[in-house]
């Protein structure tokens, strides 16, 4: 027996030795550390409210500029909070790379060999990542389409047409909004623990979002009408339109909890998965 394991200084070094699994709470630490110290984090978030705000401007100041020429009809059924809000879609793009980017780039850089071996309950792991990226995408989201909201509504000076927070429905649409972006974000975070690759992450993500719905658009009317109110884009349409006036699609909340599914499916898949394979 050595002298540092019998002296009272040896007695406290091993009393303040890590015991080898870390909590729930030390895994949320661990994972807000890594997410806000990436570069690609803070970049990823800032064009995500860039987009967002930037294109809501532009399509906002667009109308305004034309509203003089604009048909009697067409500014009938100008929907102000709709055109601040669409825009958004671009941002999900920006934010669901950022999802996929939360665990692929562990398994690319190798560091989620040193992640699990600190803390062997992947599945913990995956929770703790979920419970951080979800926070900061809400937030992101959130801000994004406030941001937007206000400002593309700024733009929109009489005599055009123009809404607020206290327009029926423009609160619901703009919140919404933000609840869209952070579920597909989450979504995203499902496919990239599913895949491990940041470029096959990356493309199902927007084949989902993007090529999906094309595919669906050449099938015949009965089935295209009954399979668009199932997909993330037409679900996303719906959230961002204050009035119900989406066809073929389901009601707001309804279709909020179809994406939570997709969102919940993907994220148990990866967990299955991330339990069952190697690192």
């Amino acid at each position: 027996m050595t002298l540092a394991a019998t002296s009272p200084t040896g007695a406290i070094a091993r009393k303040h030795l890590p015991p080898g699994r870390y909590g729930l709470v030390d895994l949320l630490r661990s994972e807000w550390t890594k997410l806000r110290t990436v570069r690609s984090t803070m970049w990823t978030l800032g064009i995500t409210i860039v987009v967002g705000v930037g294109v809501s401007a532009l399509a906002t100041g667009e109308a305004r500029a034309h509203w003089a020429s604009m048909a009697a009809p067409t500014r009938l059924g100008f929907d102000p909070t709709r055109i601040s809000l669409t825009p958004l879609f671009f941002c999900q793009l920006a934010i669901g790379v950022l999802g996929v980017l939360v665990m692929s780039a562990e398994y690319g850089t190798g560091t989620a060999r040193a992640t699990f071996a600190a803390a062997p309950r992947r599945a913990q792991v995956l929770v703790a990542k979920t419970a951080v990226f979800g926070a900061v995408a809400l937030l992101v989201s959130e801000v994004t389409a406030f941001l937007s909201f206000l400002v593309g509504q700024a733009m929109l000076t009489a005599p055009a047409s123009h809404a607020s927070l206290s327009t029926p429905s423009a609160l619901r649409a703009v919140v919404g909004t933000g609840l869209y972006l952070c579920v597909v974000s989450l979504f995203a975070l499902g496919l990239g623990t599913i895949l491990r690759h940041t470029a096959g992450g990356i493309s199902a993500f927007v084949g989902v979002l993007l090529v999906l719905p094309l595919i669906v658009q050449a099938l015949p009317s009965s089935i295209q009408n009954a399979t668009l109110r199932f997909l993330p884009a037409r679900i996303g349409v719906t959230m961002m339109t204050p009035a119900s006036r989406t066809p073929h699609a389901f009601s707001v909340w309804t279709g909020f909890l179809v994406l939570c599914a997709y969102a919940v499916a993907a994220l148990v898949v990866g967990g299955v998965l991330l339990v069952r394979r190697d690192a």
